[in-house]
């Protein structure tokens, strides 16, 4: 299409063919970029369509597409706004969640519902690709996107290929972090980040330390009711679906080598390695080597592709078969985010 611009390598020859549908049915299924198996584009063969009800007729249909392309883009649609958006998270996915264990800012955009800014950093600033919480021990199977306002320049969201992306790295890197994992250091209170508070959403102590140990973080308070926690998860899970092995995790996003050139150089310099707001380690917490980072860095720039936003639109991912990033971007941008089917990494972890 020719508004869609294409940032990426053909995927690894995993060119879908186009897909439309019997002349009876409601939609279009098409590649929205040649060469490229995301997303998939869909759209209403007839105007005023709307998009809840079909996905609630369809909601196998809609599963099958995802497992294939792993992110859909629903153009053209009638959405109806907020209200709307929500009844098609629920529609496919039952529910939209609560954002726990949180790593950006972002704000709620109603009380009734669980929709979310998307992440509410500066415009100048590009957001690096990344799985949506596969940091934490429990993170969403479906992410969802709703663009309400479109920035007048750049603001895309990039999306990537995890099945791509695995392909692209070293074999002895998989290896490497398949067998001694990857460990998260998170610290909170120290004037960079969020506070523990926002991240785990409660004032008290007492309900943070049960929250990490139902799900396997450990808490070490520091002084000034200051918490830094830390974790080992896997580098590699198999897809609940597909039983697909799949690259999935924060281990490339969280490190130091991955913040922005001008503020890591002013960390570092303040603070030691595992007083970071944020960092990674291999599980048994030695450094993670500048050239594997860098090795991965680019493997994940390597698989994104990029395409602007319409008003109206609605994207879909498989969280675990899609990256995304954000560009930079002027202008004012409303796009709206919610998360959906809960799943534990500790049950994918690859043996």
């Amino acid at each position: 299409m020719n508004d869609a611009k294409v940032t990426a390598l053909p995927s690894m020859g995993r060119a879908r063919r186009s897909i439309t549908a019997g002349q009876q049915e409601r939609v279009v299924f098409t590649p929205l970029l040649e060469g490229h198996a995301l997303p998939a584009l869909c759209r209403p063969r007839f105007a005023g369509t709307d998009l809840v009800a079909w996905l609630a007729q369809n909601r196998e249909q809609v599963e099958a597409r995802l497992l294939e392309h792993g992110a859909i883009l629903f153009r053209g649609f009638d959405v109806e706004g907020i209200d709307g958006f929500d009844r098609c998270v629920q529609a496919v996915s039952g529910g939209a969640l609560e954002y726990l264990f949180r790593a950006s800012p972002r704000t709620q955009i109603t009380r009734q519902f669980n929709i979310y800014s998307s992440t509410d950093y500066p415009s100048n600033e590009r957001i690096f690709p990344h799985n949506e919480h596969s940091y934490s021990p429990v993170f969403p199977l479906h992410l969802y996107f709703y663009c309400d306002l479109p920035s007048l320049t750049g603001g895309e969201t990039p999306l990537g290929d995890t099945r791509a992306l695995l392909q692209r790295i070293d074999p002895a890197v998989r290896e490497e972090f398949r067998q001694r994992r990857i460990m998260y250091v998170r610290n909170y209170g120290d004037g960079m980040g969020l506070p523990w508070q926002t991240v785990f959403q409660s004032e008290d102590r007492a309900e943070v330390e049960a929250y990490c140990a139902r799900i396997g973080i450990r808490p070490e308070w520091k002084p000034g009711n200051r918490l830094r926690t830390r974790q080992v998860g896997p580098a590699i899970v198999r897809h609940p679906r597909s039983g697909e092995q799949l690259w999935f995790n924060h281990g490339t996003f969280f490190n130091a080598l991955t913040l922005p050139e001008t503020l890591r150089a002013a960390l570092i310099a303040e603070f030691d390695a595992d007083d970071l707001p944020q960092n990674t380690f291999y599980g048994d917490g030695a450094p993670i080597p500048d050239e594997v980072i860098r090795h991965l860095q680019q493997a994940y720039r390597d698989v994104m592709v990029e395409f602007p936003w319409q008003k109206g639109d609605v994207v879909l991912l498989d969280n675990m078969l899609a990256l995304h990033a954000r560009n930079a971007f002027t202008g004012p941008r409303k796009i709206l985010t919610a998360m959906a089917i809960a799943q534990k990494s500790a049950d994918l972890a690859q043996d």
